[in-house]
């Protein structure tokens, strides 16, 4: 047999058939006699079969070493990058938001009273600020995003949310509600401020501007002429409550066409 070759080869040494069969062959109850189990152990590299158990049992040993070792280093690893990523979370730079607020009709900054600015902040109560007096907000925040509401009582309520990007400084058109406002001049008796209205409005549209009414329901439109629609916009009635401009053509800093709708008659 190959074997038994190899370990007269080897080992200068044999074990009988009896052995072979016996101790290879079938699943043994005990261990072969001390000269074999020596045998053995000399063909596998150790001098005998006490020294081949004493290396079995320190391989093993540093095996157990080993592998804890690794547990060790791989929990450590894991709590370095832990205490990372939360020291990154903690220490993130603050991204700078800075907004202003310009009137669409006057093409001007909104100065002249506050706007109220709604922060909504994720996972958190809101965050309620003013615009200052020139018109504009600051946020710092270490979310590369903002969202918030602002608010007047002469313009259209507007939610804006922008991302962070190099440098964030944006000036943001905000609608006339044109109700309120000519509502607040009407009971307020302000006279002054009404007729500086209808002349704002003089200015902004053109002479010969196209001024369109799109009638509810598909009906079709309705054409204004200019002293109309100003007449309409300088008088707090429902009709101008609901009013709302679908499009909007400017031409030299003058509206040349307009088409809006309302939302009552």
């Amino acid at each position: 047999m190959l074997f038994q070759e190899d370990l007269v080869t080897h080992v200068k040494g044999s074990i009988s058939e009896k052995s072979f069969y016996t101790y290879f062959k079938n699943e043994p109850k005990k261990l072969p006699r001390v000269d074999v189990l020596d045998l053995l152990s000399r063909y596998t590299g150790a001098t005998s079969w006490s020294v081949f158990c004493n290396e079995q049992k320190i391989a093993t040993q540093e095996k157990k070493k080993t592998t804890s070792l690794y547990k060790y280093i791989g929990i450590g690893l894991t709590l370095f990058i832990t205490i990372l990523v939360l020291m990154s979370a903690y220490f993130k730079s603050e991204n700078t938001f800075h907004f202003c607020f310009i009137d669409t009709d006057r093409g001007a900054y909104i100065n002249t009273i506050p706007l109220d600015i709604t922060i909504l902040n994720n996972d958190q109560s809101p965050t309620y600020i003013k615009s200052d007096s020139l018109g504009c907000f600051s946020w710092k925040t270490k979310a590369d995003y903002i969202q918030f509401v602002v608010q007047s009582p002469y313009h259209k309520t507007d939610t804006i949310k922008r991302y962070i990007d190099t440098s964030i400084s944006e000036d943001i058109p905000l609608h006339t509600d044109d109700y309120s406002l000519m509502l607040h001049f009407y009971a307020n008796n302000n006279l002054n401020d009404w007729k500086k209205r209808k002349q704002q409005l003089q200015q902004l549209i053109a002479e010969n501007a196209i001024l369109i009414k799109v009638l509810p329901y598909d009906v079709g439109i309705e054409m204004y002429t200019k002293e109309e629609l100003i007449n309409k916009l300088t008088t707090p009635t429902q009709s101008l409550q609901g009013f709302e401009i679908i499009e909007s053509k400017r031409q030299g800093g003058k509206i040349v066409k307009l088409k809006f709708r309302t939302n009552y008659e």
